[in-house]
């Protein structure tokens, strides 16, 4: 249960990462809202994942989660580059997200 918490935790840290575009610098209400509650609920997730998990592995996997979804939304949503060298090292950090998971 507490590895299906940080995998949503991470989620919702990809949704405040990418909400954080559309605040235009927390300029706009109602997308500075939702950014805003998926900021806490994704550090709330992430708390009660630690209750269970080694903290370093937890915070680790969260980032880790948190920036290919970001990569990834940003590359779909905003046109940001799909370099061979970017997606190289979006994979490097999934092997390190796995590593943790199932060694650490």
């Amino acid at each position: 249960m507490s590895w299906l918490l940080l995998l949503l935790a991470g989620l919702f840290e990809v949704a405040w990462a990418i909400g954080l575009k559309y605040t235009d610098g927390f300029s706009r209400p109602l997308p500075t809202l939702l950014t805003l509650i998926a900021m806490a609920v994704s550090v709330l997730l992430l708390a009660m994942a630690v209750k269970q998990l080694p903290l370093g592995t937890a915070y680790a996997v969260w980032t880790g989660i948190g920036a290919v979804g970001t990569v990834l939304m940003g590359i779909w949503l905003f046109n940001e580059p799909a370099t061979l060298a970017r997606v190289l090292c979006l994979l490097l950090i999934i092997v390190g997200i796995l590593g943790l998971k199932f060694i650490g």
